[in-house]
C-alpha cells in the first residue's frame, strides 16, 4: 500500500502544548477510526511551523478526505517512491 508524507502548515506548532498535541492526535485518530483500516497514521514530526505526517494509504483522496474531516491542513501530500537509510550504503 503507497505511503505518504503530509506537510502541514501549522504555525507555532513547534510551541504546541501536549495536552494540545494529544487532542489533534485524539481528533485524527476519531478520523480515522471512522474511515475503516485502509487509512493508517504511522507518525509525524513535529517542526517549529509545520507538522510532516507519515500516513499509509490506498491513494491521495483517502489523505485529503481525512485532513478534511479531521479540520487538519494538507498543504503538500507526497507519495513516498522509496524509503533510504545507512544501511542503503552497504
Amino acid at each position: 500500500m503507497p505511503k505518504y508524507v503530509i506537510e502541514r502548515e501549522i504555525p507555532g506548532a513547534g510551541k504546541l502544548s501536549g495536552e494540545q498535541l494529544k487532542a489533534i492526535s485524539q481528533a485524527s485518530c476519531g478520523v480515522l477510526s471512522n474511515m475503516g483500516p485502509q487509512i493508517q497514521w504511522v507518525h509525524s514530526y513535529v517542526t517549529a511551523d509545520k507538522i510532516y505526517c507519515v500516513y499509509i494509504a490506498p491513494n491521495e483522496e483517502m489523505v485529503r478526505e481525512h485532513a478534511k474531516q479531521g479540520g487538519f491542513p494538507a498543504n503538500t501530500i507526497s507519495e513516498v517512491a522509496t524509503i533510504i537509510d545507512p544501511t542503503t550504503a552497504e
